[in-house]
């Protein structure tokens, strides 16, 4: 099995890195797996989530994974397929809040030996003021940590902000023979 690419876009809230991502995997000329991690809790996400569908294509397969990301990706991931997971963040939300943080290894030992393009969004959230709880603090940190060691592994990582993408990180392809 070849090793594909990983690509890993982040931004904040409403940077456009979702639309960056989407646009990435419609470049990519493969059949793309759209691999969400959102669970609906209430009306305003329900909305959320409801965009984000509105706003990919159709004919894109879509899958839900908002603790078994590793093993959705392991099913999805093949030479002729793009897929696009949006987003860590949440995943790493649902992990916390059902205490599987162990789910966060299993996907790290995964990712490098996925074949096809896989692209992974996820949001810079320590910009910001430091949180007045607990939980929020170490949610925060977490978030930070695991997009350490998603960057330290992707092939590109791409940051979004304002709409215009910034490449952090470029692995060249290998020649093709």
């Amino acid at each position: 099995m070849n090793r594909g690419t990983v690509d890993l876009v982040i931004g904040g809230a409403r940077s456009g890195k979702s639309r960056h991502a989407e646009q990435l995997a419609q470049e990519s000329g493969l059949s793309v797996t759209y691999i969400a991690t959102a669970e609906v809790r209430d009306a305003e996400m329900a909305a959320r989530i409801a965009h984000h569908r509105a706003s990919r294509p159709a004919h894109w397969r879509t899958l839900e994974a908002p603790m078994a990301l590793a093993e959705t990706l392991h099913g999805a991931a093949n030479a002729n397929t793009c897929v696009l997971v949006d987003c860590l963040t949440l995943w790493l939300s649902n992990l916390m809040l059902a205490e599987k943080e162990a789910e966060i290894d299993t996907l790290l030992d995964i990712l490098p030996k996925l074949p096809g393009k896989i692209i992974l969004v996820s949001n810079e959230v320590g910009w910001g003021i430091v949180p007045e709880n607990a939980l929020a603090r170490r949610f925060r940190d977490e978030q930070g940590r695991l997009n350490q060691r998603i960057a330290a592994l992707a092939d590109n990582v791409t940051l979004v902000t304002a709409g215009l993408p910034l490449m952090l990180k470029h692995t060249p392809l290998p020649p093709t023979a």
